[in-house]
């Protein structure tokens, strides 16, 4: 068993972990970039053995419900979206709210003299708007393919059948959610963009590490997780109904995904040692960074035609604290942050990895609800079902 405060546990320090000393080092992130933009197959080496089990008992209740509820909430992306939707993605982009514009800076006081955004009009910065959608959605559908290759490994590795049999219902939710994001993308929007260097990094270091539960982790609790409150947040601000839908369901979904990781896990981790748990926790919080790296949208500014490092500097994601009190950013973490309590990685070894998301800023969620418990409550296929058939 884990016991928390153990002394002889020894954290490697930022540097080991992250590859640099300083978290919010700005030169060190942006140093990093997709240099394989026409990359169509990409080669990870994948160092897990495959397991058979002849134990056959369900054993594990929680597990045997969720894969009831996985396999009574499939749906289908082809019949049960209307693709019929007609898509205006400028207009879309011009009646956003959060769409810049010349006015909105001038409102503010901004002064863009002397710097690339000096001679932006509305054109500009509604061309702005619409690539980053294009960026957003790309992302969530590069994500959903490292979830679907993700969880085709824990069928593989992990060595309880009722596991087995869950996750093999999630490489199904995995194809659909790449296959809806990609024929959106190709269908409604306006073009795709390259995997992110930090998510894809975070994706190879998932697939190459040989433990089962170190898949569970990077990709339920903290890939999921962050899945999760994005398709939240989007659904919550897009006014277009296609991809409302869409998101609605990928989202009943995902809920389940990340309570598979929490129930799993949950159990695992109760049997570990100090020094396994924190190689648990070192992971979380690389996997934290990475993610939050991913969001400066680089891609995008290359893109507009905009040194990355004046944007950066001109919208002051290079403050730490500025970037650390984004509201947008914090809520990311709304998930993430009270499962990695029920699993008890917040409090092992000292409350090393409290103390970590607290240099992020992200601390603050962890009595919220986990989705361990939350993922019922968030079955909209279910839902809509009950409803077509009252």
């Amino acid at each position: 068993m884990h016991c928390f405060g153990e002394k002889n546990t020894m954290a490697r320090t930022d540097a080991e972990i992250l590859g640099r000393d300083d978290v919010n080092d700005m030169d060190a992130i942006l140093a990093l970039s997709n240099q394989e933009r026409d990359e169509v197959i990409h080669t990870v080496q994948d160092n897990a053995d495959a397991l058979f089990t002849w134990d056959y008992e369900r054993s594990r209740p929680p597990l045997i419900k969720l894969y009831e509820k996985a396999k009574n909430s499939q749906w289908n992306g082809e019949t049960d979206l209307d693709w019929s939707t007609d898509v205006d993605q400028e207009k879309l982009a011009a009646e956003n709210p959060l769409t810049p514009t010349v006015e909105g800076w001038e409102a503010l006081g901004a002064d863009f003299t002397g710097t690339s955004f000096a001679s932006w009009t509305n054109k500009e910065w509604l061309e702005y708007q619409i690539q980053s959608q294009n960026w957003s959605l790309s992302q969530f559908m590069h994500g959903e393919q490292g979830a679907l290759v993700c969880t085709a490994k824990i069928v593989e590795t992990v060595p309880w059948i009722d596991a087995k049999y869950y996750a093999a219902t999630q490489v199904m939710d995995e194809a659909r959610h790449v296959e809806v994001f990609a024929k959106y993308l190709d269908t409604k929007f306006s073009g795709h963009y390259p995997i992110n260097h930090h998510l894809g990094a975070l994706l190879d270091d998932i697939i190459n590490d040989s433990r089962w539960d170190m898949t569970y982790l990077g990709m339920q609790i903290m890939v999921e997780g962050l899945a999760l409150a994005a398709f939240g947040m989007a659904y919550q601000t897009t006014p277009e109904p296609l991809l409302k839908q869409l998101l609605r369901y990928v989202m009943s979904d995902e809920a389940r995904h990340v309570a598979f990781g929490v129930l799993s896990l949950k159990e695992y981790y109760e049997g570990l040692t100090s020094a396994e748990m924190l190689e648990r926790q070192e992971f979380a919080f690389e996997a934290a960074v990475r993610m939050r790296d991913r969001f400066l949208q680089q891609e995008v500014w290359d893109h507009m035609g905009v040194p990355v490092k004046e944007a950066i500097s001109i919208f002051k994601q290079d403050d730490p604290e500025l970037k650390n009190e984004d509201p947008f950013q914090q809520l990311l973490f709304s998930k993430i942050v009270p499962n990695c309590k029920k699993l008890g990685l917040l409090d092992a070894n000292d409350g090393w990895l409290r103390k970590r998301f607290d240099t992020l800023g992200v601390s603050q969620f962890e009595d919220w609800v986990d989705t361990g418990e939350e993922y019922e409550l968030l079955d909209e296929v279910a839902k809509d079902r009950e409803a077509e058939s009252a």
